[in-house]
């Protein structure tokens, strides 16, 4: 039981982490990922609703019938998203407004709503959680690696949050490279797809050896 929970836990962070290897949720990855706090406050905040659902899912898979249950995971899906929307008001209102549409826009995630009609649905508690956490932190760890890659090349600096944890940039690649230009297009559109193909090809090559 034990092994079976930490394989649910593990699929999630390298086997079966998305978008690499799922190929979902694209559109958060390539919309908010201009910079490392962003793609961290979204993958903390997808993360946060992809095991609460997936716990509540499992919980009360015998329940839900089967003819309506995608519209019953989109409605708990809501709920938790909500829930989010609320705290990140509350506590982290400058990510909020950065984050913005997105927030909402977690409900549609094929990321949460796949786990919970492949997944949470099939599966009790215990594993249906780990699966969720993996495959949050997964998601997590993709959008703020895309994101930091993005906001070095097409800024120059990493920063987190801001203040009050921190007072400026955490990394600034001029200290480097003084003579460093930002590419500009990185943290635009094009950059999303430019930066997500090189991590993609980076990946596959890393898994053919």
């Amino acid at each position: 039981m034990a092994k079976s929970i930490v394989q649910e836990f593990t699929k999630g962070l390298w086997k079966e982490i998305p978008p690499f290897r799922l190929v979902l949720g694209l559109c958060p990855i390539l919309g908010v990922t201009t910079s490392l706090e962003n793609g961290l406050g979204m993958g903390l905040a997808t993360t946060f609703v992809l095991i609460c659902s997936n716990f509540l899912v499992s919980l009360l898979r015998k329940m839900i019938p089967s003819k309506v249950r995608i519209a019953c995971f989109i409605i708990i899906i809501a709920t938790f998203v909500i829930v989010v929307e609320i705290m990140m008001k509350a506590f982290a209102y400058d990510i909020f407004l950065k984050l913005g549409v997105f927030i909402p826009l977690i409900v549609v995630n094929c990321v949460i709503l796949g786990r919970a009609e492949a997944f949470a649905a099939k599966n009790g508690i215990l594993p249906s959680l780990a699966d969720g956490l993996g495959i949050g932190i997964g998601f997590t760890l993709s959008l703020a690696s895309l994101g930091g890659i993005r906001e070095i090349l097409g800024k120059g600096t990493l920063t987190v949050w801001g203040e009050p944890f921190f007072t400026g940039p955490i990394f600034s690649i001029a200290d480097i490279f003084p003579k460093f230009e930002p590419f500009g297009f990185m943290v635009q559109a094009p950059g999303a797809f430019v930066a997500l193909g090189l991590m993609l090809c980076l990946m596959n090559l890393m898994e053919s050896k």
